[in-house]
């Protein structure tokens, strides 16, 4: 079966954002990021600026009511917000992917689409001072340490996936393609991946 999905999934300041949204340029689809949170937005009736600052970085300490409520399809009045929003944020990506081909960065697609054989599912990392000049540069936050930020967001990052998940986020074997931005640079991950999304295309016939 033909790639119709790429999901991204990135360490902060990777670049892989951008990434997604330049495969996405190319092949002439969508680049569901900021565009995903809107949707959220509407479909929860939750502000965006939370649904930015929640959709990937917050966690919720009941697993086992979590875990039980997707079983049951239940989405309101027993779980809190976070778990809620994850559940909302869930069907929307399982429905972008339904009726569309497109990129998803973040929001543990890669796991929610898990059994879909037409899914490409990559993960972008970089070394710490690529990662704090794009984040100075490129994204224009200004943390009085930078270093700290980012170790900070990427572990809330690695305790939302695992708990949604119960796998570890950035470990090589949960994704097709992962890449060193800091390394092979932006362009050539954007080439990796549309030569990957064919590869695994041609690879299905």
């Amino acid at each position: 079966m033909n790639t119709r999905i790429i999901t991204v999934s990135r360490e902060v300041g990777s670049g892989g954002r951008t990434i997604g949204q330049r495969v996405a340029e190319r092949l002439g689809i969508p680049c569901y990021d900021r565009e995903l949170v809107a949707k959220i937005a509407r479909e929860s009736g939750l502000a965006e600026s939370f649904i930015k600052e929640n959709g990937e970085y917050a966690e919720s300490a009941h697993a086992f009511l979590f875990n039980w409520s997707l079983g049951t399809g239940l989405e309101s009045g027993v779980l809190p917000i976070s778990d809620q929003l994850y559940l909302i944020q869930h069907n929307i990506i399982q429905e972008l992917a339904e009726k569309e081909s497109c990129v998803i960065v973040g929001r543990c697609a890669d796991w929610i689409l898990r059994e879909r054989a037409d899914c490409l599912n990559t993960f972008f990392h970089a070394e710490m001072r690529f990662r704090m000049d794009r984040l100075l540069r490129a994204y224009g936050e200004k943390p009085e340490n930078p270093e700290k930020f980012l170790h900070d967001r990427d572990a809330k990052r690695k305790t939302y996936y695992r708990h949604y998940t119960g796998r570890q986020w950035g470990v090589a074997q949960n994704y097709h393609l992962t890449a060193d931005t800091s390394v092979l640079g932006i362009d050539l991950c954007v080439e990796l991946v549309l030569e990957a999304a064919r590869a695994a295309g041609s690879a299905g016939q």
